[in-house]
């Protein structure tokens, strides 16, 4: 790594990677369509910030298997892992047959982590535990999504998540410790119904999540910088994050004490105790 410009300024303490607090993991193709040369100019300028990048939507299903692996191969080169994303809702319902051979093209391909995601699906807490016990298998990392929202992960409007329904927030909490039993390190914690897509944030279910699952297990999507900000102000910088690639910096410089809005800036810090 470089020497940072500016080195004889303060920023916080970060872990180095490879990180398990402070993760930050970015969104790849999806509401932009990224491709290699963008890739590359994120990671040359912020790659050391960023631990995960995602596929979203199932885009790398519209793609030559050339420029996946390019860009899994990118990433590699800036020590970033490469999830799949949640799309494994699609190939239940749609190609139920062929579930583990999703698993295996995803190794074959490089990536690291497959996503496990339920929002939209009527599914068993047993069936989802094998699908991590699966992808454990084939020695990727299983990243199970647990929500409190049915009819999670679409941006659905609020109204009509009203209408479906939360669930208790012990059930995600039961699921998500079955998940790390499992053999999953992280879960990825579904911003709608809690941050997103409400007409009042659930940030009970956020302390009642951490409480129980432990900060350090936990990936909280925060589509906007309202949102990573309350994170940040209520748990410090390392908590672990997954935002918009196109927010990278004013995550990172909200994290390091940098900058901020106005009810965050010049609050954010670290301690480190000295040897």
């Amino acid at each position: 790594m470089s020497e940072r410009a500016f080195d004889f300024l303060h920023v916080n303490d970060r872990p180095p990677k490879p990180r398990t607090k402070g993760i930050t993991e970015i969104r790849g193709p999806y509401y932009d369509p990224m491709g290699p040369r963008e890739l590359r100019d994120i990671l040359e300028t912020m790659g050391r910030y960023v631990d995960i990048y995602k596929f979203s939507g199932g885009s790398f299903a519209l793609m030559d298997q050339s420029t996946v692996t390019e860009l899994i191969d990118i990433c590699h080169e800036y020590d970033v892992d490469v999830s799949t994303g949640g799309f494994i809702e699609n190939v239940l319902v749609r190609d139920n047959d062929k579930v583990e051979a999703y698993v295996a093209e995803a190794e074959k391909l490089g990536f690291d982590i497959v996503e496990i995601s339920s929002g939209f699906l009527a599914i068993d807490t047993d069936d989802l535990v094998s699908l991590t016990e699966l992808v454990a298998d084939y020695n990727l990392k299983p990243k199970p999504e647990i929500n409190v929202q049915f009819g999670a992960g679409g941006a659905s409007d609020p109204d009509e998540l009203e209408r479906e329904g939360q669930q208790d927030p012990s059930m995600a909490i039961r699921e998500g410790q079955r998940h790390l039993e499992a053999g999953a390190d992280l879960l990825m914690v579904e911003a709608e119904g809690i941050t997103e897509e409400v007409h009042e944030w659930r940030t009970d279910v956020v302390y009642e999540l951490a409480n129980e699952l432990g900060m350090e297990n936990l990936v909280f999507e925060a589509p906007g910088p309202e949102m990573f900000e309350w994170y940040i102000k209520n748990f410090g910088p390392n908590v672990n994050l997954f935002v918009d690639n196109s927010q990278i910096v004013e995550l990172e410089c909200m994290r390091s004490g940098l900058w901020g809005k106005a009810t965050s800036w010049g609050r954010t810090t670290t301690f480190t105790r000295s040897e």
